[in-house]
């Protein structure tokens, strides 16, 4: 996977990173596709919102999107005014429910104006928005480049520029900004400061930038690319990507905390080893008991994308302990290399997206419990859907995920797209049967309904009837019931269930046990003889017949008796057994055949026959 080598050759190279575009374009470009599609199990209903084509409109989007009621905001490294040969500085663009997109402002890169806009936005009540760019402003900083800005963006598309980077401050500023509850602004810079290896600031409501925070690039930590989480008392959490344990070459990063007097804390170190992860690239989520959960692109299972690992979703609790939660392994659909942030629900599911891997190899959207059990929530297949998500999702009331990815393949630009996808419709199956309780060999039918939330039920699909893990046979939904009959069921407790696996629009349900209660079936048993009368020495051939009281066929053996003399018991064969003797003497002889019976069939006797020996 060429793609995983360069971003990993960038994270373990920090010192020789390259910057904006051209990282951009770099990453881009070093995808390959090795996996050949196959099916994926789809709970969300997926659909592109819109596609970027470069310029005027944007391309390559990789921070977080933020939304309002029905709008989304974000941004994209590229495109726009067409102010480098890499087509363009980047824009910030609004995208509203119908999929039509606005640029709100196209960098420039000139006149004080930043460029390359890699992170999210933060959206204020007034509908300003707020971000960073990684290069622009001061162009006598980073060798011509620019160090970066913090900007504002209002309704109306006037930008302004409320900070402009010089390096001793802070350069290159890689993430979005958090708020405080006064309207201050914090972020990282993923260089400068006072040991060029990155800060932590803040930017005040007077646009005054603090530096909280030089980051030193040993055991502290360094080169942050993720922005910060505040609690209620101030206190900042974030991730470095560099730094931290001496032992794992630049340091394998660190999860740390600033508190408000601007003392720094590494609560974890990496280490790279025994299924740890390494190199966290992306912010963190915090749960209401002071747990921070992130992602890390590399490290975990060490045979994955050799030798650095395919990245993990991690948990640090307030003690610092550390527990990794999934560890990608880039197989079997898994993705690997998470680059955006993740994003909490009120039940404590995890949501993310990974650059690669999947189904196709065009990355994943995953979904990861409170037990740790990850789910693939949706497989970019490579084409017009879009891949490679850079960023985080954002969710809507409705439980709607949106996010962005850099990449749409669609000659001769692959520009990104933004994307949506839709809980599938909830649904609830119930199941039925009849007759209940029934006799073996009987006809029962098995009759499932399903419903949806949305009162409109599935139509045409496959709802299968199981006995455990057997399926005992399938039905077809029509006007939302399906039915399935069988006369096969074994006599005594039967515990049946109803499975509809859901589609693209709708969700999987499994009905509650249906206890189908089947009783032994009765039987008559009738027997003949090949020859009567017969004469003494004869051979005559008794044959035995015993018939179900419904289906099947009765297996046992069947009892012949002279009187009260048992001849000899002989095993059914295809519902019939057959007795043949040449011994018995002149006169009558009253002969009977007995059926045993079995776990399925009752017994049963035959009439006597008068069997007439002269």
């Amino acid at each position: 996977m060429n793609n995983s080598t360069q971003q990993r050759s960038w994270i373990f190279g920090i010192c020789g990173r390259a910057g904006g575009p051209a990282l951009a374009v770099a990453v881009v470009l070093g995808l390959a596709v090795v996996a050949a599609p196959s099916a994926q199990a789809q709970t969300y209903t997926f659909s592109v919102l819109y596609t970027f084509t470069g310029a005027p409109d944007g391309g390559f989007p990789s921070g977080d999107l933020v939304l309002d009621e029905g709008n989304l905001y974000g941004t994209t490294t590229s495109g726009g005014v067409a102010c480098t040969a890499l087509g363009g500085c980047g824009t910030v663009f609004k995208v509203d429910a119908t999929g039509k997109e606005t640029v709100l402002y196209s960098f420039t890169g000139s006149g004080g104006d930043g460029a390359i806009p890699n992170g999210g936005l933060v959206l204020d009540a007034q509908g300003n928005l707020y971000g960073t760019t990684y290069q622009g402003g001061d162009l006598a900083c980073a060798g011509g480049g620019g160090c970066g800005t913090v900007f504002k963006v209002d309704k109306t598309g006037k930008e302004t520029v409320l900070h402009t980077f010089t390096g001793g401050d802070g350069s290159s500023p890689y993430a979005g900004l958090a708020w405080d509850a006064h309207g201050n602004l914090y972020s990282t810079t993923w260089g400068g400061g006072a040991y060029s290896a990155g800060t932590v600031f803040k930017l005040d409501t007077t646009d005054t930038e603090t530096v909280l925070y030089s980051f030193t690039g040993g055991g502290d930590g360094g080169w942050p690319t993720a922005g910060l989480v505040l609690d209620a008392q101030g206190n900042l959490y974030g991730t470095a990507l560099g730094g931290g344990d001496p032992a794992c070459a630049y340091g394998c990063g660190t999860v740390f905390k600033l508190d408000t007097t601007g003392k720094e804390t590494v609560l974890y170190s990496f280490t790279g080893t025994g299924g740890d992860g390494e190199g966290p690239s992306t912010g963190l989520v915090r749960d209401a008991k002071g747990n921070l959960y992130g992602t890390t692109q590399s490290g975990g299972d060490l045979a994955c994308s050799a030798p650095h690992g395919c990245g993990t979703v991690f948990k640090v609790d307030t003690t610092g302990k550390e527990t990794t939660l999934h560890t990608f392994t880039g197989t079997g659909g898994d993705g690997l290399d998470s680059q955006g942030d993740l994003m909490r629900d009120a039940q404590g599911n995890l949501y993310g997206t990974t650059w690669v891997g999947g189904a196709y190899n065009g990355g994943t959207v995953f979904k990861v419990g409170t037990t740790g059990k990850e789910t693939v929530l949706y497989s970019f297949t490579d084409g017009a859907d879009g891949e490679a998500p850079g960023a985080g999702l954002v969710r809507d009331t409705q439980g709607n995920l949106y996010g962005t990815t850099t990449q749409e393949q669609r000659p001769p630009y692959w520009q990104g797209t933004v994307f949506k996808l839709t809980p599938a419709t909830t649904t609830t199956t119930t199941l039925t049967s009849s007759p209940n309780p029934s006799t073996y060999g009987q006809a029962v039918t098995f009759t499932a309904v399903v419903t949806s939330k949305s009162g409109v039920p599935p139509d045409g699909e496959t709802v299968s009837f199981m006995k455990g893990k057997t399926v005992l046979g399938t039905g077809t939904l029509s006007g939302g019931t399906a039915k399935f009959t069988t006369s096969a069921l074994p006599a005594g407790s039967n515990s049946i269930t109803a499975v509809y696996a859901g589609d693209s629009n709708f969700a999987a349900s499994t009905s509650k046990a249906v206890k189908q209660v089947v009783s032994k079936a009765t039987t008559t048993t009738t027997l003949a003889s090949s020859l009567n009368p017969s004469k003494v020495g004869q051979s005559v051939t008794f044959t035995a017949s015993v018939t179900p009281e419904f289906s099947g066929t009765a297996t046992g053996k069947v009892a012949f008796y002279d009187g009260t003399t048992l001849l000899k018991s002989v095993a059914l064969s295809g519902g019939a057994a057959k007795y043949t003797t040449s011994t018995l003497t002149s006169g009558k002889h009253s002969i009977t055949a007995t059926y045993n019976g079995s776990t399925d069939f009752t017994g049963s006797s035959s009439a006597p026959l008068t069997q007439t020996v002269n």
